[in-house]
């Protein structure tokens, strides 16, 4: 067996467990090894993910396997048809900055059959552009809210409106911004009650919390009309 083989031990139990499909980290990944996974997702008959791939991999993958499709911005890669969408959720941002991580987080959504509505370029900065948005943002089950510098744009959305909200702090910002740490401890110190936060640029696990609400929130509605 090929080293590559052997190095790969994926869940591809998740879906019947979990609800969602295992994403594969593609950063730290050979060409060879993702060629390896994708092979075995495809015979599992499951939807490929594969985050955090930059250009030249990509385009090395694809000249071994032209059905992987790529999207740049969000730095993924997938393969197979998506699920035909059966939820939208909104996904905020403070600036156009902070798009590469919110394109992740769409990707992996639309790999479950989630379609997430971009609402970008709203930050507190200029407080009224959200403002503006209040009411097409209260019609989305759940918010995930991504903003970098000092990250209170996920603050600022938690206490207006209550439906469940999702903050990603992402590496934006000059010098004491410190790569996103200031607003991943300014998300986690928020005084907005009830706001959840992910990790640094973790559009990924933004969507995965996402898609436990709303399975959540569909197994129940099932439950009342049996």
């Amino acid at each position: 067996m090929p080293l590559e083989e052997k190095t790969l031990n994926l869940d591809l139990d998740r879906r019947r467990r979990l609800g969602m499909v295992e994403a594969v980290w593609g950063a730290n990944k050979t060409v060879a090894q993702i060629l390896v996974a994708a092979k075995r997702f495809a015979a599992a008959q499951q939807p490929l993910l594969v985050t955090r791939v930059d250009t030249a991999k990509a385009k090395a993958l694809q000249q071994q396997l032209p059905d992987l499709h790529y999207h740049p911005q969000a730095q993924c890669l997938t393969m197979g048809p998506l699920p035909t969408p059966w939820q939208r959720l909104a996904l905020v941002t403070g600036g156009s900055s902070d798009l590469s991580v919110a394109a992740e987080a769409t990707v992996a959504l639309a790999c479950h059959g989630v379609e997430a509505e971009l609402i970008a370029d709203v930050g507190v900065a200029g407080l009224h552009r959200l403002m503006d948005r209040l009411d097409h943002l209260a019609q989305f089950p759940v918010l995930i809210v991504c903003a970098g510098m000092e990250g209170s744009l996920a603050t600022v959305v938690a206490g207006l409106l209550p439906q469940p909200v999702i903050a990603v702090p992402v590496s934006v910002g000059y010098g004491v911004s410190a790569g996103g740490h200031v607003a991943l401890q300014g998300m986690l110190a928020s005084c907005a009650p009830g706001l959840s936060v992910v990790n640094i640029d973790n559009g990924y696990g933004a969507a995965m919390a996402a898609l436990r609400i709303l399975h959540m929130e569909t197994s129940r509605s099932s439950k009342k009309t049996i």
